[in-house]
C-alpha cells in the first residue's frame, strides 16, 4: 500500500508484519505531513527500497521471512543515505544495542509511546535532510554525510594535533556523531575527553539543543536520584518547588555523563532503565516523564575490568559502550606537542592578558622530555605556572620546579612563604595519607590558592601591591593568579593597578 503526497515531502518507509501497528504507525506520519509507504515482510521492503530512496525507513525487529536489522546492514552495504529507526520488544537491551552497532539511527521499544514515536522520526529525518544538503546531488549516497557546521568546527579544531592519532579520533566523531547511538570515551585523566564529547554534541543533529555534562563523581550519593531525575515539590522537606534533573535539562540535546566508572551500583541500575525506556520519576512524583536525549559517557576506568571485579552492572556497560571512543595519551602523540603549546599558550595569554613569551626550539625539547603522565592537562598547568614566571620575551622552564604539576599546591617560589604551606623542610610533619583525598586535586588546590589569595587581598584592602609583598611574590605574578582564578577585586583602590 502506498499514501500519495506531494514528492516534496520527506518519504519513510514503515515496515511491520502486525496490521493495526503499520496502520497506526502510518496515520500518525501521514498527519506529521510524511510521505509513506509500507511494507510486511523483508523481501518487499527491499524491492521498494530498490525502487527508490527514502529519508528513514522504520522496521520491526522480527518479520516473517527474517529481520529488520538485515535491511539497515544491507543499506549500510550500499552506503545509502536512509536513517533507520528500529522498533524492538519491551526491555530487549540486546536487540537495541545490535541493531544501533549494525547503523541504526534509533530505535524504539515496544509499546511505542506515539509523542517518542513523532520526536525520533522527526529526528531522523533532520538529520537525512541536513546530510543530504550538505553536499552536491551528484555526489553518490557514501558521501552523504552531514558536514561540520562553523560551531562544530570550532569544537573538532580544539582538539589540536596532525598525529594519526588525534586525526582518526576528528574522523570518528564526525562519523558517529550523525547517529543517537550511546558513545563511550575511554582516555586517561587530562586527554581530552570533554572536548571529545563537546565536538560530538556541535556536530551532531541535536547541536542546537543543550548539552548537560555531570560529573558522576561529584555528587554525593543521597542526591543521585534527585539530580538525575529531578524532584516534586513536597517529595522531601525543603523540596519547595518542583526542580528538573539533568535528564529533564537535556531534552531535545546531549547528556554528558563524566567519569561515569564512579556512579554507585545502585545508581547504576536506575540509569540503565532510564537510558533503556527514555522515561524518568522525578523523585516524589507518580507518573513517568518521557525525556528525548542522547547519552555520552566518558572515563578514565577500564569498565571492562571493573564489570568482572563486579563494579559496574555489565548491561549498562553494553548499554553504554554501544560505540567507543579512544584518546590516546600524550605520551602517545609527541609530535602534536608544538601545536599543542601554541594553542595553549594563545589560551593562557587571552585569559591572564598577559603577552605570550616565544617558545623556543630548546624549550620545546625540555618539554618533550618530560613524561606529562596528566597529559593535556598537566601541559597547560606547566605552561600556566612557566607564563607567570618566565622573564622576558622567550618561555623559560628554568624556574618551573621539575615535579609534575598536580603535585604542587603553587609555584615552588612562592609555597614556602604562603599561609598554611609548609616549605620542603618541613614536607617530613605532613601525613603520608591524607585523612580524605581530593576527588579533582588539581581543583582542590585551586581553591586553597584562591582562599589564600582573597584572604591576602582582603587584609591590605584589595592592594595588589601590598597582597604580592605579603605573599613574597611579584605584581606580574599575583595579577596572573588573580586572572587566572577569577578572582574579583574591587576598581580604583589598587596602587599596582
Amino acid at each position: 500500500m502506498t499514501t500519495a503526497a506531494p514528492s516534496t515531502n520527506p518519504s519513510i518507509l514503515v515496515v511491520d508484519d502486525e496490521p493495526d501497528l503499520r496502520t497506526l504507525y502510518e496515520l500518525t506520519l501521514l498527519r506529521e505531513g510524511y510521505r509513506v509507504d509500507v511494507a510486511e515482510t523483508v523481501a518487499g521492503a527491499w524491492q521498494q527500497l530498490l525502487e527508490r530512496r527514502y529519508e528513514v525507513l522504520i522496521t520491526d525487529m522480527r518479520l516473517p521471512d527474517g529481520l529488520g536489522i538485515e535491511l539497515i546492514q544491507r543499506l549500510r552495504a550500499l552506503q545509502r543515505g536512509e536513517r533507520s529507526v528500529v522498533i524492538t520488544a519491551y526491555g530487549s537491551a540486546e536487540n537495541a544495542v545490535e541493531s544501533l552497532k549494525a547503523g541504526a539511527f534509533d530505535y524504539l521499544s515496544k509499546p511505542v509511546d506515539l509523542k517518542q514515536f513523532r520526536t525520533v522520526i522527526a529526528s531522523a529525518v533532520q538529520d537525512a535532510l541536513m546530510a543530504r544538503q550538505a553536499v552536491p546531488s551528484a555526489m553518490p549516497p557514501a558521501r552523504q554525510a552531514a558536514a561540520p557546521t562553523s560551531a562544530a568546527e570550532a569544537c573538532l579544531q580544539r582538539l589540536v594535533g596532525s598525529s594519526p592519532a588525534i586525526r582518526q579520533v576528528r574522523e570518528r566523531i564526525v562519523k558517529v556523531a550523525r547517529s543517537m547511538a550511546p558513545v563511550l570515551i575511554c582516555g586517561e585523566s587530562g586527554t581530552g575527553k570533554e572536548l571529545t564529547a563537546q565536538a560530538l554534541h556541535a556536530c551532531s543533529h541535536r547541536g542546537s539543543g543543550p548539552l548537560v555534562a555531570v560529573n558522576c563523581s561529584a555528587i554525593p550519593e543521597n542526591l543521585l536520584e534527585a539530580e538525575f531525575f529531578g524532584v516534586r515539590k513536597g517529595a522531601y522537606t525543603g523540596a519547595t518547588a518542583d526542580r528538573e534533573g539533568y535528564f529533564q535539562a537535556a531534552r531535545g540535546g546531549t547528556l554528558f555523563l563524566d567519569e561515569i566508572g564512579d556512579l554507585p551500583l545502585s545508581m547504576q541500575s536506575k540509569l540503565l532503565r532510564a537510558i533503556q525506556e527514555r522515561c524518568v520519576r522525578p523523585v516524589g512524583g507518580t507518573l513517568e516523564e518521557s525525556v528525548d536525549v542522547r547519552i555520552i559517557s566518558a572515563t578514565h576506568r577500564n569498565l571492562a575490568r571493573e564489570v568482572q571485579e563486579g563494579r559496574f552492572r555489565q548491561d549498562l556497560f553494553y548499554r553504554l559502550n554501544v560505540i567507543e571512543i579512544d584518546i590516546p595519551p600524550l605520551r602517545e602523540r609527541r609530535e602534536d606537542l608544538p601545536a599543542l603549546c601554541e594553542a595553549l599558550l594563545a589560551r593562557i595569554a587571552q585569559e591572564s592578558g598577559l603577552p605570550v613569551p616565544r617558545l623556543t626550539p630548546a624549550t620545546l625539547e625540555q618539554l618533550a622530555r618530560r613524561p606529562l603522565p596528566g597529559n593535556v592537562r598537566e601541559l597547560e598547568n606547566l605552561l600556566h605556572r612557566a607564563v607567570a614566571l618566565s622573564e622576558g620575551g622567550e618561555l623559560s622552564l628554568d624556574s618551573v620546579d621539575t615535579t609534575p604539576a598536580i603535585f604542587d599546591p603553587l609555584d615552588p617560589e612562592i609555597a614556602p612563604t604562603l599561609p598554611g604551606v609548609l616549605p620542603p623542610s618541613a614536607s617530613s610533619t605532613i601525613p603520608a595519607t591524607p585523612s580524605e583525598l581530593p576527588s579533582d586535586l588539581q581543583g582542590h588546590l585551586d581553591r586553597q590558592e584562591r582562599d589564600i589569595l582573597i584572604k591576602a587581598l582582603q587584609e591590605t584592602g584589595f592592594n595588589r601591591t601590598a597582597a604580592a609583598a605579603k605573599l613574597g611574590i611579584s605584581l606580574r605574578q599575583i595579577r596572573y593568579r588573580i586572572a587566572r582564578l577569577n578572582i574579583e577585586t574591587p576598581q580604583g583602590n589598587d596602587a599596582g593597578a
